[in-house]
């Protein structure tokens, strides 16, 4: 479970890099939700997870940068952006390699703090902001300086603020998070697995004791379905008989969490319908057992929590998102 738990949350990071870096909303707070979950569910951060996990919070309070409404602290007054800033001088003491761009980005969230004060009209709280932030007065002093001097004018649209826009912190974040991506493109599910397989004395050896019927005459098939293959192989080694998922989460990163340690049955079912897997499954008609596991299991489990609805239910290859929308079929059908 642990393993499992470290690869998720990587994937979830990466996700969450990967959707702020594109600008979808909806994706990135889909796994901003997934992140979360399984943050919160550590009782202490692991040292290896560290820079993951502070990266995830520091993305989650940039992306509310502006709402002030919002808070991630107890103390109300500390807005989303230092909440951030305090996320990024953690993550700049994991790293020593980036000196240019961390102090390009802390000056910016610095500055953003104060400006996204001044644009609400709230010129008080961005002097205690300031007398927050620059608590040693020999600290960026310049910077306090003129920071002091834009609040006193009373105009949040100085050229200063307008230089060092919120815009301009946005485009540094995915600089950023651009060199973290390049780092960490590996397939995190093969990478843990196999480094526990091989602790383990295991080796690639697993993949052969397995009788898994590939089509050697399409070698792109081939070579995904091996990958395939292997993933499963080594991380049902790692978890093995892993029924439940603890995260209630509608998404294929959890199908593949609840089914990979469960066998090869996945493999076998996509390698009798040829090729559905890629190109999405065939769709297959819903039968009246099927439609009655689904409605046993809303009743046991409530709507929404489709992840164990599937693992408890008996249904035929089909996925968390595919109970969601024939529950919403049978409910419009009445």
């Amino acid at each position: 479970e642990a393993v499992a738990a470290d690869w998720m949350l990587e994937f979830a990071c990466y996700c969450l890099c990967r959707h702020f870096r594109e600008a979808c909303a909806a994706e990135f707070w889909r796994w901003r939700d997934v992140a979360q979950a399984l943050i919160n569910g550590l009782s202490k951060i692991p040292t290896h997870q560290k820079k993951t996990v502070y990266l995830c919070q520091l993305l989650i309070r940039i992306a509310k940068g502006k709402n002030l409404e919002c808070h991630f602290e107890s103390d109300h007054r500390i807005s989303p952006l230092e909440s951030a800033l305090s996320f990024w001088t953690l993550l700049e003491r994991e790293e020593v390699k980036l000196e240019k761009l961390h102090k390009d980005i802390r000056h910016l969230i610095l500055i953003q703090i104060v400006a996204v004060h001044m644009e609400s009209g709230y010129f008080k709280e961005a002097a205690e902001v300031l007398e927050r932030l620059f608590t040693d007065s020999e600290s960026d002093k310049p910077l306090r300086v003129k920071l002091a001097t834009v609040i006193k004018s009373k105009d949040p649209y100085v050229p200063l603020l307008q230089s060092f826009s919120y815009s301009l912190l946005i485009s540094k974040i995915k600089s950023y998070i651009e060199l973290y991506m390049k780092e960490n493109e590996t397939n995190f599910l093969i990478q843990a697995a196999t480094k526990q397989v091989e602790s383990e004395g295991l080796g690639t050896t697993a993949l052969q004791n397995e009788n898994v019927n590939i089509n050697e005459n399409n070698e792109s098939n081939l070579e995904t379905k091996q990958r395939f293959v292997f993933s499963i192989t080594l991380l049902r080694n790692v978890l093995g008989q892993m029924q439940n998922c603890c995260l209630n989460v509608d998404s294929s990163l959890v199908w593949m969490c609840i089914h990979c340690p469960l066998g090869l049955n996945s493999l076998q079912n996509m390698e009798r319908n040829g090729d559905a897997w890629a190109h999405g499954r065939r769709k297959q008609r819903w039968t009246y057992k099927e439609d009655l596991e689904l409605k046993s299991g809303i009743r046991e489990f409530g709507v929404g929590n489709w992840a164990k609805i599937l693992v408890h239910g008996d249904f035929n290859n089909r996925t968390s998102v595919m109970l969601k929308d024939r529950w919403r079929t049978l409910c419009r059908i009445g």
